[in-house]
């Protein structure tokens, strides 16, 4: 199942290259990334299918992994309007979407408040 792990990170150069360094040397594939800066520091957010290897990778490059959650993870058509239909569809389900971002291959990421409900609203 994909996970999305939460890093903090020091907002200056070099240190989003050692954290992806970090996962690539432990065999970690990086299927989505998203990243926010903010107060001298950067909330990244990354996407992969073994968390545990991520998240030894990471706090052993002296990394904060500051949240591990499952995420719906969808194959979206690339046209205009699908992102809002699905979003639409969840958000119809009452379901609360926390966290959104664009992963490889034209699939998107939602971190929602309640993973079963967006799943069931989505198909």
């Amino acid at each position: 199942m994909a996970k999305d792990l939460t890093a903090i990170l020091e907002d200056r150069p070099g240190t989003l290259a050692a954290a992806c360094e970090a996962l690539g040397k432990a065999g970690v594939n990086i299927d989505g990334l998203c990243g926010v800066p903010s107060g001298g520091k950067a909330e990244i957010h990354f996407l992969v299918q073994d968390a545990a290897a991520a998240r030894r990778a990471l706090e052993g490059a002296g990394v904060r992994v500051a949240g591990e959650r499952d995420v719906l993870v969808l194959d979206v058509p690339d046209r205009p309007g699908a992102v809002g239909e699905i979003a639409r569809r969840i958000a119809n389900a009452g379901v609360n979407v926390e966290l959104v971002y664009a992963a490889t291959k034209t699939r998107v990421v939602f971190g929602v408040n309640d993973l079963a409900k967006a799943r069931a609203a989505v198909g």
